[in-house]
């Protein structure tokens, strides 16, 4: 069996369909799902539990989501194990081949390559969009996808999950790049922010999670991955592509900003982003 850990804060307009994507194609007893709803004022619990016993809900009233992880493990009792953000959608036959990958026993971490859904999005936003499918990072799926599996010598690298604002990076930095692998054969499905305002507060929260991550972590920060610092520079190259730099530059640099001016004052906040999930 395979444990499936979903955390899910006031995720009740989007789990179900991350739910039936896991769901369908299952056979009886391959999973064990277990969706942890926490802090959550709406009916997230409610909708999970409509999927009957292919689903377990476990409530906690700390809306935070690395404790709904912590919480997830402890419930949990079979290996790989696989994350999943309530807001993506993965396939049951993705889940498969991440799992084959890691039963090769020579990495112990493994992602899906994310596939952005840019349905409805503005202009500004799907331009930076196309211009970080372009570098590095794009290649790097766990911090991207919404979904890391690890096996159980993977999850034994780390204890509990610290309260940190990116459980993703935490989890990458654990590995070499030669002990991780993004499969570029496996798609998770992800729903970015709608709007331009959406998608800088989301980055800022995550720029400000990797200043986080820097300051607790400098040994293990190491293996975070490729800059796409050299990439960017030589996208300029191509006219054809300057419009499209500048949004994503713009977007780039206020974030980091911001982020900068949050990480420096103690400031945390969590920047959920509603555009994606109000049309799902």
């Amino acid at each position: 069996m395979i444990s499936i850990i979903i955390p899910a804060h006031n995720e009740g307009q989007v789990i179900a369909r991350t739910l039936k994507a896991i769901i369908a194609g299952a056979t009886l007893d391959e999973f064990d799902i277990i969706a942890v709803c926490n802090g959550c004022s709406d009916d997230t619990a409610d909708v999970a539990r409509s999927f009957g016993s292919s689903v377990r809900v476990v409530e906690t009233e700390i809306a935070s989501k690395t404790h709904a992880l912590n919480i997830g493990d402890a419930a949990a009792s079979a290996f790989p194990r696989v994350y999943v953000d309530a807001d993506v959608v993965l396939t049951s036959d993705a889940i498969r081949q991440l799992i084959h990958r890691l039963e090769r026993g020579d990495v112990f971490a493994v992602a899906p390559t994310p596939s952005v859904n840019l349905t409805g999005c503005s202009w500004p936003v799907r331009a930076f969009y196309e211009i970080r499918s372009l570098l590095p990072s794009a290649n790097e799926g766990i911090g991207g996808s919404g979904v890391y599996a690890l096996s159980e010598a993977g999850r034994r690298r780390f204890g509990n999950f610290p309260a940190l604002i990116a459980d993703d990076g935490y989890v990458r930095i654990q590995f070499r790049l030669e002990e991780r692998e993004t499969l570029g054969s496996v798609r998770s499905t992800v729903f970015p922010p709608k709007t331009l305002r959406a998608l800088i507060a989301t980055k800022t929260r995550a720029h400000q999670g990797s200043f986080e991550l820097k300051d607790l972590f400098p040994k293990l920060w190491q293996n975070r991955g490729q800059s796409n610092n050299r990439a960017l520079i030589r996208l300029f190259r191509d006219p054809r592509l300057w419009f499209k730099l500048v949004a994503y530059c713009f977007v780039t640099v206020l974030a980091r900003r911001e982020a900068r001016k949050r990480f420096r004052g103690g400031t945390v906040d969590w920047e959920r982003d509603d555009t994606s999930r109000a049309t799902a």
